[in-house]
């Protein structure tokens, strides 16, 4: 299990990171608030406005204050380095 940091000292498992998208479409905003109703939200923002939503597999939205191309750029970096050491580089 890789973890990625989402901000603040929190991480989570990128294996199970569908989805990484902005809070300010209608839609998303729609999502968090129906997760939040079904209690399948977690607030990893630490009360600072939210920049990225993260969509798992398991149907949990996790909010961030990190921006998405952040998230995104740590997933890719974690993935680039191990597969350099899996190719002995």
């Amino acid at each position: 299990m890789k973890l990625i940091n989402i901000g603040y000292g929190n991480m989570i498992s990128s294996s199970r990171i569908v989805a990484i998208v902005s809070p300010e479409a209608a839609p998303v905003k729609r999502m968090v608030q129906n997760a939040r109703d079904n209690g399948m939200l977690i607030d990893a923002s630490c009360g600072r406005k939210t920049k990225a939503v993260i969509i798992t597999d398991s149907d949990h939205v996790v909010l961030s204050a990190v921006q998405p191309e952040t998230v995104a750029n740590r997933i890719n970096n974690r993935e680039n380095s191990d597969n350099n050491e899996e190719d002995g580089t």
